[in-house]
């Protein structure tokens, strides 16, 4: 079993045929450096779409940038620090010199795994704040643009989780900003009038930063090998003993945001392997 982060090619990106796919569209993509928003930046890229990429890891963001351009896409990548107001401020504004604003991908994210009652709260607020506030924040600013445009339309995807839809111990706030993901794409499309359009993405474990580095540890504490924390941890309850590639993930977003999506309001694509049973 491959536990490694694993490299994208054109072969792996859904490329769909869509008149709004083109450079003078511009989509943003927050977390761009790796992991899911380095895929879904790529997936953009590749659809024909002037991507944005944003990052506080201009390293990693600009090696997205560079896969990007090597697979035949646009894409620019801009250093925002998520936790300010006026870099993100300043991304949106240089994002709309390079073309329309018609899509964002709020996918940046981070985890502490503590109980309630250790939880610090510096951590809360830096969860909360990065993955609630600024996907809010950023949505807020990139929706005048997608309602001022030729044909006043646009989407929004927001990264959630099947922890969107059930709570584990442990990820307390993890799990808050999650279903807070589902709950915003819900608000923007309650607002959208259908043009303005925004859904959610749920997948289980994919193949990250933020999950991989979680498994050596977990290996230890529990003494068994790197693949059995994969399969028998972290995949426990799904039907599905993979975890799943960015770029597949990136795909949904494509997806989402394409003329397919267009019943796609307020919606969750569960993507979860069967962990969330619902049979």
């Amino acid at each position: 079993m491959d536990i490694n982060e694993p490299a994208i090619s054109r072969s792996e990106v859904l490329i769909l045929d869509d008149p709004a796919f083109h450079a003078g569209n511009v989509c943003i993509v927050t977390g761009a450096a790796n992991g899911i928003g380095r895929g879904t930046a790529v997936a953009a890229a590749v659809n024909g779409l002037m991507t944005v990429g944003l990052d506080i890891n201009e390293t990693e963001g600009k090696k997205t940038q560079q896969m990007a351009r090597d697979l035949g896409g646009q894409m620019v990548f801009l250093r925002c620090d998520l936790t300010s107001d006026q870099e993100i401020e300043r991304a949106v504004a240089e994002a709309a010199k390079l073309g329309t604003i018609k899509f964002l991908a709020n996918i940046a994210g981070l985890q502490h795994v503590d109980p309630i009652e250790n939880f610090p709260m510096e951590k809360y607020d830096l969860m909360t704040r990065i993955m609630l506030r600024a996907p809010f924040y950023l949505s807020k600013l990139c929706i005048p643009h997608m309602k001022n445009s030729e044909d006043g339309r646009g989407a929004i995807g927001n990264m959630s989780s099947v922890h969107g839809r059930m709570c584990t111990m442990n990820k307390s706030v993890y799990n808050i900003t999650k279903f807070g993901m589902r709950a915003l794409s819900q608000s923007i499309s309650a607002e959208g009038q259908g043009k303005v359009r925004s859904f959610s993405v749920s997948t289980g474990f994919v193949k990250t930063p933020l999950a991989l580095n979680q498994i050596p540890a977990q290996a230890a504490q529990r003494g068994i090998t790197p693949e059995e924390v994969v399969r028998d941890v972290m995949l426990g309850r799904s039907r599905v003993k993979d975890m799943m590639n960015p770029i597949e993930a990136g795909n949904l977003f494509v997806f989402g945001f394409s003329k397919h999506g267009k019943y796609l309001v307020g919606g969750d694509l569960l993507f979860d392997g069967g962990m969330v049973l619902t049979y």
